[in-house]
């Protein structure tokens, strides 16, 4: 009987203890979704020289959100946004001019990127691999041009 009470109790505890790490989960996706907007808010209406930082943040933090909804199994929600992903890292090839400010800064975090997204790729499930290799593609292709453009400097 007081081994049955004890079980019970811990039980409790631990189940307690699931649903806080939920909840706190749950809010964890909600600040970044906040801060997700405001960094697009942010990056279209900055100047055309500090766009392709802002867009390559963006990328980083997308990688970042993709790989967090895959590992809870929100699939759907991490298709929506690897379409994003990709959107910005077109953005990327298109916003890099002669006079970009952080280049560098963006050509790293379009590689980390890149290198998330590939480890992504090799653990995914095979109806979630053609969305994340294009997406990769993408991302590597922005990664390429970035460092000619840092090479070319």
């Amino acid at each position: 009987m007081r081994y049955g009470m004890q079980f019970a109790q811990i039980a409790v505890i631990i189940t307690v203890m699931a649903l806080a790490s939920v909840g706190a989960r749950a809010s964890d996706l909600d600040s970044n979704a906040t801060a997700l907007a405001t960094l697009q808010a942010k990056a279209d209406q900055a100047p055309p020289r500090d766009r392709c930082y802002l867009y390559a943040e963006l990328v980083g933090q997308l990688t970042d959100r993709v790989g967090q909804q895959f590992n809870s199994g929100d699939f759907g929600q991490a298709s929506e946004s690897l379409v994003l992903l990709r959107r910005y890292a077109v953005q990327i090839d298109s916003a890099v001019t002669d006079d970009s400010r952080k280049l560098k800064d963006a050509e790293m975090l379009t590689r980390r990127a890149s290198f998330r997204l590939s480890s992504m790729l090799r653990g995914a499930s095979y109806e979630d691999r053609p969305a994340l290799d294009a997406t990769l593609q993408l991302v590597y292709k922005a990664q390429k041009n970035l460092m000619m453009q840092v090479f070319k400097r």
